[in-house]
């Protein structure tokens, strides 16, 4: 072979082999994504009462964030295997008071929930049947050790995790972070004479404050659960500064939690991930599918610098490292 020639084949040779592998890029980066679907009371909608959300991380580790009532009871098909919940606070919309019998049942802004989950919670019957483990910081792991013990699981799996500490629960590394909130469990969650104590004084038990959570998946993702709060100095420097987080889950629904513009400028000035996912936003925000004009969701993703990513239920939406949706959202 004459030698151009054979320098030419060589060249071709080399970029086919760069195509070849370039193709395959994406089909590889597939199988390193972080799932999160949307439990909501309405299938394809985000809903008044949606706050439950299901991580699966590229090891298959499944976490279920805040039960609430829209996820129904521990035999949901949608929840498939549990491995770790997380509580942010002890409010009955997140914990669970009472649940949905199965979705589509109501209206998207008033959904049936019909089904009581007292004194144990949503969140515990669905531990206690999953054998998961609840995975909580300030003094709620007692509490929830308490429950499960009552229901017939096991009280270890109620594990503990220090604003500051860490923890790494199936190849997920877990810390909480500080939220602006309150935490009172409500006597109806009691039983015995304390429960009508504080009940007669209108008054709930304190379990700490509330918390949020940073997670480090194992393709390197860091997602911002923000939990219901309001504007703390620690989303900039420890969510954004210490933990670098790339995607946040980011509470709109005012009066109870940041408002649709405080939470903008959560995201587009203190957190400034890459990505966000509207949450708790105690509206209709959907018909169809489709964000209505004039919601606080529709203002929310109109303010923010970034991808807005609305949790319709049943949706799995996929997230890489870079916190890059690359399936599923809208």
């Amino acid at each position: 072979m004459f030698p151009g020639l054979f320098r030419y084949a060589l060249a071709s040779a080399g970029v086919i082999a760069c195509m070849l592998l370039v193709a395959a890029l994406p089909a590889a980066a597939d199988d390193h994504v972080v799932k999160v679907t949307p439990l909501g009371s309405h299938d394809g909608e985000f809903c008044g009462r949606d706050r439950a959300l299901v991580f699966e991380d590229p090891n298959g580790t499944r976490i279920l964030y805040d039960a609430g009532r829209t996820v129904a009871g521990p035999d949901d098909p949608r929840l498939g295997k549990i491995d770790i919940v997380l509580v942010s606070h002890m409010h009955g919309d997140h914990v669970g008071d009472q649940r949905i019998s199965k979705t589509n049942q109501g209206t998207c802004g008033s959904p049936d929930t019909g089904v009581s989950t007292l004194p144990q919670s949503n969140t515990v019957d669905i531990a206690v049947k999953h054998n998961a483990k609840i995975v909580t910081g300030s003094e709620m792991p007692a509490f929830f050790a308490a429950k499960l013990k009552d229901a017939g699981g096991d009280p270890a799996n109620s594990m503990l995790v220090r604003f500051g500490g860490e923890r790494e629960v199936g190849g997920v590394a877990i810390t909480t972070v500080p939220a602006v909130h309150s935490n009172g469990v409500s006597p109806s969650f009691l039983t015995g004479p304390l429960a009508e104590y504080l009940a007669a004084a209108g008054v709930g038990a304190s379990v700490g404050p509330p918390t949020g959570y940073v997670l480090k998946f194992s393709n390197g993702l860091v997602v911002y659960l923000s939990g219901d709060t309001g504007i703390t100095a620690e989303q900039q420097l420890v969510v954004r500064d210490h933990y670098g987080a790339g995607l946040a889950v980011m509470n709109i629904g005012n009066t109870f939690t940041t408002g649709p513009k405080q939470a903008a400028y959560v995201i587009n000035d203190l957190v400034q991930p890459k990505a966000v996912i509207a949450s708790h936003a105690n509206e209709p925000a959907t018909s169809g599918g489709k964000v209505q004009d004039g919601t606080r969701t529709a203002l929310f993703r109109d303010s923010v610098n970034v991808p807005v990513h609305v949790p319709l239920s049943g949706r799995t939406m996929a997230f890489n490292s870079m916190a890059s949706c690359i399936s599923g959202c809208n």
